[in-house]
């Protein structure tokens, strides 16, 4: 049945209205649409959004098959409603080429569940001493607009200057993963008060400004556009402010897991809680949150790191960095801005879908809600709260720091092009 008709949804939270979709795109948004010859979801007191994009997913494809695949990794995309996520370089092999990006590409193609984008390399296997084949991964099938050596920070400033020189030319933008190496050299945790008193190594703040700063200014001096990868302290988002003011071109997006949790945390030892850059103190999640409402901070991308059990169930000096975030990604951005009233729905949809569709040039994706446009949708139910249990995730990897928290809202319909992916909260 090509037809679908999603009756009395809240579309971007608003009044109820009916979405008719007739194969790939919507023919007609309204009340009282006719359901003949349709498939009938109802959506009574649902929300009905875009489909998420994420510009920071990692899908450890190829190399890591034990952490995440691009299959599982879309299942957990379509899980959480997204509709398309950006995949990161740092695969082995490097995506540093047209060939390992294009493979990424068809296998998410092959798949199905969203589209995928990969992520280029900006330098030759991530040593950030030489510029990867930035051209030639944009040229290939792939179509490659966003370069990052996420994992690893751009440190050089002539390499980076170079970078931002480069993808100029075809309108791309460079993600810096901002980390000052030699300020965070044996680093376990943010210094501070808790640091101290645990006696873990200390990763400063201005770690991360000091990086973010001098790209801002490289990036006007060069007249090209820079995105921060998860931007984390108060102090960064002061720094992206000021060049906002002044007219630079630059973005920056905050993870859901820096916009609810602390390194208050860390206290427990509990590796789940180890992450890149790490979590913060309380002061720098209300300026998070702050900055996503008013729009310093552009969106909000999970940084999805999936790594398997031996790699995080050990002592936390040898655990490895990340959380996966792709199935919970919507329920925390509705606890920490929906239901504060920081953000209405309309915001959502502007953060986690058309805003990072528009930084990543993800073409027919963040669309409106609206006759003419591609069925790439997703329905939530809002008034849903309940723990959260990663035994029922579709991602290979189970390192959340939220297994057992309450959180609202569950994703029940996720459609790709009018394919459903996900029908009553179960993949298809």
């Amino acid at each position: 049945m090509s037809k679908i008709l999603i009756r009395g949804a809240k579309v971007l939270g608003g009044e109820p209205q009916d979405v008719l979709i007739d194969g790939s795109v919507i023919e007609a948004v309204g009340t009282g649409l006719s359901e003949e010859g349709a498939e009938v979801v109802d959506a009574a007191g649902k929300v009905l959004l875009p489909g998420l994009v994420d510009l920071h997913t990692h899908l450890r494809e190829p190399g890591r098959e034990d952490s995440e695949t691009v299959l599982t990794g879309t299942r957990a995309a379509a899980s959480g409603g997204y509709t398309a996520v950006f995949a990161m370089a740092n695969t082995f092999p490097v995506a540093d080429t047209a060939g390992v990006v294009e493979q990424v590409y068809r296998l998410g193609q092959q798949h199905g569940y969203c589209d995928v984008q990969p992520i280029g390399a900006v330098t030759v296997g991530l040593e950030g001493r030489k510029l990867a084949e930035l051209g030639a991964m944009h040229e290939s099938a792939a179509g490659v607009t966003v370069f990052s050596d996420d994992g690893k920070c751009v440190d050089d400033a002539v390499i980076m200057r170079r970078a931002l020189e480069y993808v100029k030319a075809f309108g791309g933008v460079v993600a810096q993963h901002a980390q000052e190496p030699r300020l965070t050299e044996g680093a376990q945790m943010n210094e501070g008060v808790v640091s101290a008193e645990l006696g873990l190594g200390g990763w400063p703040a201005v770690a991360e400004e000091s990086i973010i700063a001098r790209d801002v200014l490289l990036a006007e001096h060069v007249g090209s556009r820079v995105h921060i990868c998860h931007l984390s302290t108060a102090g960064s988002v002061e720094i992206v402010r000021w060049a906002k003011s002044r007219g630079i071109d630059v973005t920056a997006e905050v993870t859901p897991h820096h916009l609810l949790l602390t390194d208050e945390l860390v206290r427990s030892y509990n590796p789940v809680y180890k992450v890149n850059p790490p979590l913060r103190t309380q002061r720098d999640v209300l300026a998070l949150r702050e900055a996503l409402a008013d729009g310093t901070i552009d969106i909000v991308a999970t940084d999805h790191a999936p790594h398997p059990h031996e790699d995080k169930d050990c002592e936390w000096a040898a655990a490895a960095m990340g959380m996966v975030g792709l199935e919970t990604a919507l329920s925390v951005v509705q606890e920490t801005m929906v239901d504060t009233g920081l953000l209405d729905w309309a915001g959502v949809a502007e953060r986690m879908s058309s805003k990072p569709a528009e930084i990543g040039q993800a073409k027919g994706h963040g669309r409106p809600v609206s006759a003419g446009e591609p069925a790439n949708l997703m329905l939530v139910d809002t008034e849903y709260r309940g723990s959260v249990d990663p035994a029922g995730f579709a991602s290979r990897s189970r390192n959340t720091p939220y297994e057992g928290r309450e959180l609202p809202g569950r994703v029940t319909h996720t459609w790709l092009r009018g394919k459903a992916t996900l029908v009553d909260g179960k993949l298809t």
